[in-house]
């Protein structure tokens, strides 16, 4: 066959212009490095449990789609996370498949009367996932700033849901790459003002292990203030990033519509074992959690002690430093590149927002890998 089109011709006839002008997710590389970039638990299951885990997956029938136990699996996280009455409750393949299948499902296409598509907002720096699965489901991305502290810019927020109407609005407590919890009543505030303006709120809890609040005891104490919201957690920081799984609960109605657009056996069987084995053994993941909180606090506290470094709290199991730059260069990305070359890897995130000025991202690992982390970090200034 003769005149076959090129492969860029094609890219350029078939894909769409936006996505050929996007970057994919960049993952660093990791290998040989003291890995402090991903926010995963560094903990390991013990042997006794991994060999106990190994025999259970040797036992699930792989020939088959997944069936009964991926509603065994709703059941116990229900009961895990005590799921208010009145609510039900998703799986996703990672909290990934869960905020593009939120996009999917309020994509409503260009409203004829405006010619403006529908908006998902949320406070910026955030996470990046938000503003990509609205530009890849045909939805606008409206940033609403943080302020230089971190904290929500309320009267900023209540004027872009008020001037946007967004279809949805997500709030993730902590928030990442800050690590912070906002003001619960800034949070009552945005949520309200959502709700005048018929918009889905999604709160994002992956960071709940480590967190001294959740926003689901607000749910629970004010249900009827509460009924457009959803809210999304992940099992990647109890301690299974790699088995990519995240649920959201919300009010029956709306997981109801959500569940229409979700794929078929999204949940593979070995996924959904997983993480009813863990589960079944919540107290270890408990235990290290705990150890992350312990860890997080030394971590805190040595940074403080180091010159040029200025140190936000956390609620999650990540820190977000600064780095100072008296002669206004690139003080992070050198400090990210000392870092390197001692082989400790950390997340450079100064690019991802002005807010994010020569800021790094550290990652709570164990003991030994925060004394490398700090004594690399301590060199570097």
């Amino acid at each position: 066959m003769t005149g076959a089109i090129t492969s860029e011709a094609l890219v350029a006839r078939r894909v769409r212009p936006d996505v050929h002008t996007m970057h994919a997710y960049a993952v660093q590389d990791p290998q040989g490095m003291v890995k402090l970039d991903a926010m995963e638990n560094p903990y390991r299951l013990s042997a006794e449990l991994q060999a106990a885990l190994g025999a259970r997956l040797g036992e699930v029938a792989l020939n088959r789609y997944p069936g009964a136990r991926v509603q065994d699996l709703r059941q116990a996280l229900a009961q895990y996370a005590q799921m208010p009455a009145g609510y039900d409750i998703i799986l996703g393949n990672g909290s990934d498949e869960l905020i593009s299948l939120l996009a999917l499902a309020c994509a409503v296409g260009t409203d004829p009367a405006t010619g403006k598509r529908p908006v998902v907002l949320a406070p910026v720096p955030g996470f990046v996932m938000y503003a990509v699965s609205a530009q890849l489901q045909g939805l606008d991305f409206a940033g609403v700033p943080l302020t230089a502290d971190f904290a929500l810019d309320v009267p900023a927020m209540l004027a872009a849901i008020a001037d946007t109407q967004p279809a949805i609005v997500y709030l993730a407590y902590p928030n990442n790459p800050t690590a912070n919890l906002w003001s619960e009543a800034d949070m009552a505030q945005v949520v309200a003002a959502a709700a005048l303006t018929g918009s889905l709120v999604v709160l994002d809890e992956a960071y709940q292990p480590f967190s001294s609040r959740s926003y689901l005891d607000t749910i629970r104490a004010q249900p009827q203030a509460h009924t457009h919201v959803l809210l999304m957690r992940t099992l990647s920081k109890f301690g299974l990033a790699g088995v990519r799984l995240g649920y959201l609960m919300g009010p029956h109605a709306l997981v109801a519509e959500l569940d229409k657009v979700r794929p078929p056996y999204n949940i593979s069987v070995l996924n959904c074992e997983c993480a009813l084995f863990a589960l079944e053994h919540a107290d270890a993941f408990a235990a290290q959690a705990q150890a992350i909180c312990d860890q997080r606090s030394r971590l805190l506290q040595a940074l403080r002690q180091l010159p040029g470094l200025t140190v936000w709290d956390s609620d999650a199991n990540m820190v977000l430093v600064r780095v100072a730059a008296p002669d206004g260069g690139d003080s992070a990305q050198a400090v990210f590149d000392y870092l390197c070359a001692r082989g400790v890897l950390v997340k450079n995130v100064s690019k991802m927002h002005t807010r994010l000025a020569n800021c790094l991202r550290l990652t709570v690992g164990t003991a030994d890998e925060n004394t490398l982390l700090l004594a690399a970090l301590e060199a570097s200034l």
